[in-house]
């Protein structure tokens, strides 16, 4: 796996300018935050990377066929499934006991057969975390992924996203510069 090499990009939506004139390189197999204030434009780079948003101008140079896995600042869960129906929409491959034992590990024991509808936030992100993690990746995508979450809570999850993506490409966008303490990083020079 080679590095992402961002070079020029700019993005405008009408007559804001979101992006520009952005380069920066994606370490590959590591962790690497995005940091910026609410409504810079870290939401819209994911998504050229991506390719849910076409950029303006400037060229990402990322290899063809790749795995992409993603946590949006919205949960997208089905609400009327549960979360091992949810989990194992995006890779069957899971077992119902894999999928059960990692509920546990990120202290979701309790909730088997209950629909997401009946959840709290702090559930459905953990759920939503989980669901990325256990796909199949080359490269994962983390926007504001500990929002809503007690401390010990975030710990534990952070933890546990730690001992799922050791030797994969990561790309966490937070407001929050306390973040990065836990991870080995690399900080993308945005804004």
């Amino acid at each position: 796996m080679e590095d992402i090499i961002i070079k020029n990009l700019s993005k405008s939506f009408g007559e804001k300018i979101v992006i520009k004139n952005y380069s920066d390189i994606i370490k590959s197999q590591k962790v690497n935050f995005i940091i910026a204030k609410s409504g810079a434009g870290k939401t819209t780079l994911i998504k050229i990377i991506m390719g849910l948003e076409k950029a303006d101008s400037g060229y990402i140079s990322i290899r063809d066929n790749i795995k992409l896995s993603a946590v949006f600042q919205e949960d997208r869960l089905c609400e009327k499934l549960d979360a091992i129906s949810n989990i194992r929409l995006v890779n069957p491959e899971n077992s119902k006991e894999y999928v059960l034992k990692n509920l546990e590990e990120f202290g979701l024991k309790d909730i088997q057969g209950k629909k997401i509808e009946n959840l709290s936030g702090g559930m459905k992100r953990r759920i939503s975390i989980l669901r990325a993690i256990l796909s199949q990746f080359d490269i994962i995508f983390f926007d504001e992924p500990f929002q809503g979450l007690d401390y010990e809570t975030k710990i534990n999850t952070i933890n546990q996203i730690k001992r799922h993506i050791e030797g994969k490409t990561a790309i966490i966008i937070t407001h929050d510069p306390t973040d990065i303490e836990f991870f080995d990083y690399n900080i993308l020079n945005f804004n």
